[in-house]
């Protein structure tokens, strides 16, 4: 239960994110009007970053290529509030941008307008000073794991080691000090006022598949040739007939793609180029199906003589939401959007997030809130409730920081949850394993 002081702390955030909240949705319609892609989020960086200093916080930018911190209060308990500066492609959404077509179709300025809410909330009011701990408001790069020629060259020339934003916060050190994460994300055809808070997602590997075999003439010749399309349509074969050994528990998803699948119809295609998750449950699991997948992609090289190369990269590690957190976080919705608006939703949810690497370390919650129509990623997803999709959820998170950095127990109940998890090495160690290089030739 809160207890008066409690209540009247977050009577007070409350109050002071409804004096802004005008500035809160016409900040979100702001970013949304100029969507940019991971690694490229400029323009969406200076406008969190002008929120901030707009609170005379100190700001550090710049922390993965993009991106933004910013601290207040003091406490050597830190409460980390994150939101993505990212966009996806989506160009026949009506609101991509004509060029690149990138859209915020997943809600990613709903983030960074609960990430500035919750800004405004506890830094405005000067409630983080009565804290017991301190805040770190943090604009996350690369989220969405797409534009991947462009991720790789960054890797290349020695920018980045992973494609995701909290990975390479974590790997530059960060999150080294964080006890606690908190986060929002849109909810999938999710009109009304209900937030889904306890669940668990996949984790994953991205994969790049490259089958070669020779070139000739598609009519007049064609036993001259290797045929490296009829390689990658066997190797996907191959992986369909691996499904019945996927155990439910483990919520394996594979899906392929062909992203070059020939140059001319009248050649024998010589080098054919797929991309692919293969997503699971557990670290373990990922393992275990990408194993096999592997295994399954480079039979459809030996079954017509050519060669494969399977590069596998690191994607997102397993989700799973911190129970104390929670608890206040339900609570909170409860009392302030009211005593219906919390799901028990789906337990475990097949999809991927680099949230997921944060609480890998650090204890969290990644909840799903309403106010959006349409699907997440789709061309008719879109806002249908301002208050709910942009200003609700910055009270929720910081109602919710307030209810755990005003109680000793709580505190010292996440700061255990949180020395069961990996350290920054053991973690690394666990990503960079997925990180290999695979070549099979099986020419004659």
């Amino acid at each position: 239960m809160t207890d008066d002081r409690t209540a009247a702390l977050k009577a007070r955030v409350c109050d002071a994110i409804d004096a802004r909240a005008d500035e809160i949705i016409a900040f979100a319609k702001d970013v949304q009007a100029e969507p940019e892609l991971g690694y490229k989020e400029v323009k969406t960086t200076e406008k969190v970053v002008s929120l901030f200093e707009d609170l005379d916080l100190d700001v550090e930018t710049e922390l993965a290529i993009t991106g933004a911190r910013a601290r207040a209060g003091s406490g050597d308990f830190v409460a980390a509030v994150l939101g993505e500066l990212d966009a996806l492609v989506n160009p026949d959404h009506p609101m991509a941008d004509p060029e690149t077509g990138a859209v915020h179709a997943c809600g990613h300025n709903a983030q960074l307008a609960h990430l500035v809410g919750t800004a405004f909330g506890l830094v405005g009011s000067g409630v983080v000073s009565d804290l017991d701990g301190a805040v770190e408001f943090v604009a996350v790069p690369a989220e969405e794991y797409l534009d991947l020629d462009y991720r790789r060259g960054l890797l290349e020339a020695g920018d980045i080691e992973f494609f995701g934003g909290k990975q390479e916060l974590i790997r530059r050190g960060y999150v080294d000090d964080w006890d606690a994460a908190a986060m929002m994300h849109a909810g999938s055809d999710t009109p009304e006022r209900t937030i889904t808070s306890n669940f668990s997602t996949n984790g994953f590997v991205g994969k790049f598949v490259t089958y070669r075999g020779t070139e000739a003439h598609a009519g007049a010749a064609p036993e001259e040739g290797v045929n490296a399309l009829n390689a990658a349509m066997l190797g996907m074969n191959a992986v369909h007939a691996q499904r019945e050994r996927f155990r439910d528990e483990d919520h394996v998803r594979v899906h392929p793609i062909i992203t070059r699948g020939g140059d001319g119809v009248n050649v024998v295609p010589a080098e054919v180029t797929m991309e692919s998750y293969v997503r699971a449950a557990s670290v373990e699991a990922v393992a275990d199906a990408n194993e096999s997948v592997n295994r399954a992609l480079a039979a459809g090289a030996m079954g017509v003589g050519g060669d494969v190369e399977i590069e596998d990269y690191p994607g997102y590690m397993p989700l799973r939401t911190d129970e104390t957190i929670v608890a206040f976080y339900d609570e909170n919705a409860r009392d302030i959007v009211g005593p219906d608006a919390v799901t028990a939703g789906t337990p475990h949810l097949s999809g991927s997030t680099d949230m997921g690497d944060i609480t890998q370390l650090v204890p969290g919650i990644h909840p799903w809130t309403g106010g959006f129509e349409g699907a997440v990623h789709a061309r008719d997803f879109r806002v249908v409730d301002e208050e709910m999709a942009y200003v609700i959820p910055a009270k929720l998170t910081a109602c919710t920081l307030v209810d755990l950095l005003t109680s000793p127990e709580a505190m010292a109940a996440v700061r255990e949850a949180k020395a069961e998890k990996r350290g920054r090495e053991e973690y690394l160690d666990a990503v960079r394993s997925l990180r290999t290089t695979t070549t099979e030739s099986y020419r004659d």
